[in-house]
């Protein structure tokens, strides 16, 4: 399903679903939001930017590209410190993250939110469904590989990325989640597996990934 057939088969009831929140976090991208920032779905009532205190015009470019984004610096450093940030203050039904480098297209959203509207608690991506993604380094492929397989054995899961930063997440599963206690360098996978723990209902999503390498 393409961003534009979400949008329009969405239009009409947009009143009557939950409301959508899509946190971005950022540090030194201001060469990459133009390709991203413009390509965010209709259907998103909240668009966060939680920036790491950029020293480029990051949050100049992003406001000049979305003037209703709403631009929060995040208290501390690191990804755990701006995702922590980004979901106290999201007010969305739905919480959508993704980044801000080009690894997770805003026209793969959708695939995020349908599974949550049918009774899924969260969603996960997954750069690895649709085959190795063009450019990615040996190591990185590697280092997913060796916290998936050891995060599949501890939690008995099967998925096929941990590292991905885009994620969908119900408002209801959220609030049971300990994602308060994320540290400044903890990432999505944290949050992925803590879900695993609670037993909460978790869909890998596939999604194309064209970030740096």
């Amino acid at each position: 399903m393409t961003a534009d057939t979400d949008r329009s088969s969405d239009s009409g009831a947009k009143g009557a679903r939950p409301r959508i929140s899509a946190v971005m976090c950022t540090l030194n991208e201001e060469g990459n939001l133009p390709g991203i920032l413009p390509r965010i779905p209709s259907f998103v009532d909240e668009l966060l930017l939680i920036d790491g205190h950029s020293t480029d015009r990051t949050v100049e470019v992003a406001r000049q590209l979305r003037p209703d984004i709403r631009v929060l610096f995040q208290p501390n450093g690191g990804k755990g410190d701006a995702l922590r940030h980004g979901l106290a203050n999201a007010t969305g039904d739905i919480i959508v993250t993704l980044d801000a480098d080009g690894a997770t297209d805003p026209d793969d959203m959708w695939g995020f939110i349908q599974p949550l509207l049918d009774g899924y608690d969260m969603t996960k991506g997954s750069r690895f469904v649709k085959g190795l993604p063009p450019g990615m380094r040996r190591h990185r492929v590697l280092g997913n590989w060796l916290l998936a397989v050891t995060g599949n054995i501890l939690y008995r899961t099967r998925y096929t990325d941990v590292c991905s930063g885009y994620l969908g997440i119900s408002r209801g599963a959220l609030d049971q989640l300990d994602w308060q206690s994320l540290g400044p360098y903890d990432y999505e996978v944290v949050l992925i597996f803590r879900a695993a723990r609670q037993g909460l209902r978790i869909k890998e999503v596939g999604h194309a990934d064209r970030g740096r390498e």
